[in-house]
């Protein structure tokens, strides 16, 4: 039997580390939520402000990272960050209150900007090199089926031993789980650095970085804050309750085969040729969900939009290495995570206070209005880009 490569053991311990990761933390309430609101003297919706205030705190850490992922590498933070998760789980399951409760998310969302993502896309470009494109597809296809897995073990946790023992387990486990493997299977850093690493870093050009920065936020602005709304919108079309909860089932399906899309055929396609089709099948999804008051319309939003949303899920994590010089990429991936991880705080409550205010479609027209604006951003991007490769200047 072949032994497997250590690019091989690396991403497949870092899938299951990142499924793990968000599984445990992001992804926790969405179950144990209502409980947790019970037993702390919480609101529902204050109790859901946990995951919001880890994106928050996320985007506010990933910035001072990126010096010390491109100092010491993806590995040390990784394990301290893992280390850290399952600290803010302890706290978490043993809150005594919604303080204890708001602050146990901190400490989440602290060791989120070192474990989840972005850190884990560090570590694979630096142990896969040339090859780092196929398997961040690989990374970004795994992580698809972390709600799919969480979701129903979380609800069987809860209902044998509670919320509490529940968080308390799922902090065991990324500490007997995921501490360990990103110590033993992600590249490590020689101790005395180079002459080349010690020189001025490359810079990355802004013209380029903010145009991917300001069209990923778009776009992770409304598929975050739309995801809330989908049974709301196949209602509002017209749908009975049965046929929305199946078709907004679909999208997962569909999301799945869009991640499969860049896995399969990304070393004949340029991202830019799979990001510009993700960011035009957006807004043509809202239009067809706008026209559509039938089952069969609402399947075809729903392909689309998956598809879209697959497909857009990768090319955020290939697309800077492509657009910015080798050895950049963990300074533009953590610089990156922060808008986006304060667009995906920002987006539910914007989109759940629409639809209770405004009506579902208010949602859905905001939706096809800022996906038309991230169509854009992303179009001259490839503009500013292709510039750049005929040797035209373009940083501004």
């Amino acid at each position: 039997m072949p032994i497997p490569s250590p690019t091989a053991r690396a991403v497949a311990a870092l899938c299951l580390t990142q499924v793990i990761g968000w599984g445990t933390t992001f992804w926790l309430p969405a179950v144990t939520g209502p409980a947790m609101a019970g037993e702390l003297g919480m609101t529902l919706p204050l109790a859901m402000a946990g995951p919001t205030v880890m994106l928050v705190v996320m985007a506010m850490a990933s910035w001072p990272l990126s010096g010390l992922f491109e100092r010491h590498g993806a590995r040390p933070v990784m394990i301290a960050g893992s280390s850290l998760g399952a600290a803010g789980l302890l706290v978490m399951g043993l809150a005594d209150g919604p303080a204890l409760y708001l602050a146990s998310w901190v400490i989440v969302g602290l060791a989120g900007a070192g474990m989840l993502t972005t850190p884990a896309q560090v570590a694979v470009t630096e142990i896969a090199g040339d090859r780092a494109r196929g398997a961040l597809g690989v990374l970004v296809l795994a992580g698809g089926l972390t709600s799919t897995i969480f979701w129903p073990l979380s609800g069987l946790l809860q209902a044998q031993w509670g919320w509490r023992a529940t968080t308390l387990a799922y902090g065991v486990l990324m500490l007997l789980v995921c501490v360990p493997l990103h110590a033993w299977v992600l590249a490590r850093r020689p101790g005395r650095r180079s002459r080349a690493e010690n020189a001025a870093p490359t810079p990355i050009d802004r013209a380029r970085f903010t145009l991917l920065a300001l069209s990923l936020a778009a776009n992770g602005f409304f598929t975050w804050g739309f995801a809330l709304t989908f049974i709301i919108l196949f209602e509002a079309a017209g749908l009975d309750h049965a046929e929305a909860l199946t078709a907004a089932s679909f999208i997962g399906i569909a999301q799945w085969a869009g991640r499969m899309v860049d896995v399969l055929g990304g070393r004949r396609w340029s991202g830019f040729v799979l990001g510009l089709a993700a960011y035009a099948l957006f807004p043509l999804s809202f239009v067809v969900l706008l026209m559509t008051s039938s089952f069969s319309g609402a399947l075809l939003f729903a392909t689309l939009y998956g598809v879209a949303s697959g497909v857009g899920a990768v090319t955020r994590a290939t697309l800077p290495l492509q657009l910015f010089p080798a050895g950049t990429y963990a300074r533009a991936a953590t610089r990156l995570a922060v808008p986006l991880n304060l667009s995906f705080a920002a987006a539910p409550p914007v989109f759940v206070t629409l639809v209770t205010r405004a009506g579902p479609h208010a949602a859905l027209w905001l939706a096809l209005a800022i996906s038309l604006v991230a169509f854009g951003l992303f179009f001259s991007l490839r503009l500013v880009h292709r510039r750049g490769a005929c040797g035209l200047p373009v940083t501004g």
